[in-house]
């Protein structure tokens, strides 16, 4: 098939949605399908953006077609992008939802694509009701919905939420295992590069931290008096999106400058794995969630978690089996990040690792692609 994605990609450094489409494609073209994507030339005006940069140094993926065309907020380009997508007549387009502020921009674009009569749409939902609600929402997504044929989401939530939206097809498919940030790494060796002890437990909070993210949750656990007691460290790798002193204040609250790591810079892709291997396990303290990569991310270093029971993060960690899921408040997780490393806690950990990763490969997702468009 002729097939185009629609979505961030490089050189943006969308997260783990730049890092899905890149790896989608990449797949789909080992499967023999031509694929190309549509990003973005600005993604976000700079006064909407809450990190540091909207752009990535690292080199682009080889091997991949990656036109940046969409102006996320000029009508104008909306109408060009559309008409260039619609005349470039692709079997299908697999556009990515994950923010009503893109549901003007996306909504046009399609509703000209779709004037070709030939392309079929379908849209990878990463959210319908936003973590973060803002005015305009609701119509924003209504109106992106609209040209959409089916959807595939990676929560059963949003699965529900498109139900308030709309009757069209829509397929469920856990979120594929991020295979694309290089082979494991022994803990000696990522504690050497990053200037940690070996010797001591780590606990990891990875990615963008935001407040339904929950950071602030994780540092109040980590100040419980047991943790302490237990010797157990953080490393928080991800750059701050948000209010970094409000962080730091509660840093000095909990007294936790010799328990925890900050390594709050953009972590490029080649980097990832350092932080995963120094780890003994991943902490999701999420408020709210749909689907999260970085439980992919797990899967693909075999590291255990704590996530705790919001949105769809359950419905990929079984609890007791590859860690535990728990309320998402400070009591609990501390109590999990205890339990976690009392001796012999989760029997058969490793094993139970390996078999829920056969579970999320990127052919199985793509099979339920097909699926859903048929």
């Amino acid at each position: 098939m002729n097939i185009a994605i629609i979505g961030p990609a490089h050189p943006l450094r969308g997260g783990g949605i730049s890092t899905f489409n890149e790896r989608l494609a990449e797949v789909l073209q080992e499967q023999g399908h031509t694929v190309v994507i549509y990003s973005f030339s600005l993604q976000y005006p700079s006064f909407l953006f809450p990190g540091k940069s909207q752009f990535t140094t690292e080199p682009a993926p080889q091997g991949l077609v990656i036109h940046s065309i969409i102006n996320s907020i000029n009508p104008l380009n909306w109408l060009k992008a559309g008409k260039t997508i619609r005349d470039a007549k692709h079997d299908l387009i697999i556009v990515r939802y994950w923010l009503p502020f893109m549901g003007p921009s996306l909504g046009t674009i399609l509703r000209k694509v779709k004037k070709n009569k030939h392309t079929r749409v379908l849209c990878i939902a990463d959210n319908v009701i936003p973590h973060e609600k803002r005015p305009g929402d609701r119509a924003f997504t209504k109106y992106f919905l609209k040209p959409v044929d089916a959807f595939i989401t990676m929560s059963k939530e949003v699965l529900e939420d498109l139900k308030q939206f709309t009757n069209k097809k829509a397929v469920f498919n856990p979120h594929p295992v991020y295979d694309n940030y290089g082979e494991a790494i022994s803990k000696d060796e990522a504690c050497k590069i990053l200037g940690l002890n070996p010797a001591n437990k780590y606990v990891l909070f990875f990615g963008f931290i935001r407040k339904y993210k929950g950071l602030d949750i994780l540092l109040e656990a980590m100040g419980d008096q047991r943790v302490k007691d237990a010797g157990i460290k953080l490393i928080v790798a991800g750059e701050f999106y948000g209010d970094k002193d409000f962080y730091l204040e509660l840093i000095d609250q909990y007294s936790l400058h010799h328990d925890i790591h900050l390594f709050t810079e953009f972590i490029p892709n080649d980097e990832v794995r350092l932080y995963f291997g120094a780890a003994d396990l991943i902490v999701q303290p999420y408020r709210t969630a749909t689907q999260s990569g970085i439980t992919q991310v797990a899967y693909h270093f075999e590291k255990p978690m704590v996530v705790t029971n919001v949105g769809g993060l359950a419905e990929v960690v079984p609890d007791g089996k590859v860690g535990y899921v728990t309320d998402p408040d400070a009591g609990s997780i501390a109590n999990a990040i205890l339990k976690f490393f009392e001796p012999g806690a989760i029997p058969d950990l490793q094993q139970n690792l390996l078999e829920e990763k056969k579970k999320y490969s990127w052919e199985t997702f793509t099979r339920n692609l097909f699926d859903a468009i048929s």
